[in-house]
């Protein structure tokens, strides 16, 4: 069985990655390997990860734990990291941050992240590099949810097909197979309730 770490560490590490701090970051502070934060911040669900209530008296990491922040925060003086902390470290600002409109313009016109980039170093001066604009984009993205557009067609004009494998069945001889399984559902009309 895998070392398993503290319940403090594992709540520092996702404390941490909750305030904008990268896994590397993480790991210098924490003192652990990258790939063990990545363990904990990419767990599934119920996996690794603490709960979701913790124990009364938790939600302030420990100052023990944690020092001061990270070498690339440019914020200091705050006293202490965590969940109820009053003034929570925030991670280090996107360099794309001063050009938010601009990209959020660029988004609702449909422009890809690449023309994004090419536009903001051609027509603004951008000097950062495309992981950036790219960056941006994922955390901007996580935060818009999205569209719905409702397709309304005639019935039996259009269909939805899914082909895979069902679950397993047992045969005549004992041995177990996967079928595969084709789907195929037309447009109906929709029905009149009184």
């Amino acid at each position: 069985m895998a070392n398993q770490l503290k319940m403090a560490v594992v709540q520092a590490i996702l404390t941490l990655r909750r305030l904008g701090w990268s896994q590397r970051q993480i790991a210098e502070k924490l003192g652990i390997h990258r790939e063990t934060v990545a363990r904990y911040v990419h767990a599934p669900p119920g996996e690794a990860k603490p709960a979701t209530n913790p124990i009364p008296g938790s939600e302030a990491v420990s100052e023990a734990i944690l020092g001061a922040e990270p070498a690339s925060n440019p914020i200091s003086g705050c006293e202490g990291v965590g969940v109820a902390a009053e003034h929570p470290i925030p991670g280090p600002e996107s360099l794309c941050e001063p050009f938010r409109a601009v990209i959020e313009t660029k988004i609702q016109q449909g422009l890809t992240g690449q023309r994004i980039y090419q536009d903001l170093v051609e027509g603004h001066g951008f000097a950062a590099s495309y992981s950036s604009v790219r960056r941006f984009l994922q955390r901007l993205g996580q935060s818009q949810p999205l569209p719905f557009r409702r397709l309304e067609v005639l019935p039996g004009e259009q269909a939805q097909v899914d082909f895979g494998t069902g679950a397993p069945i047992l045969r005549a001889d004992g041995t177990r197979r996967r079928p595969y399984v084709f789907r195929v559902v037309l447009r109906q009309c929709p029905t009149i309730s009184e």
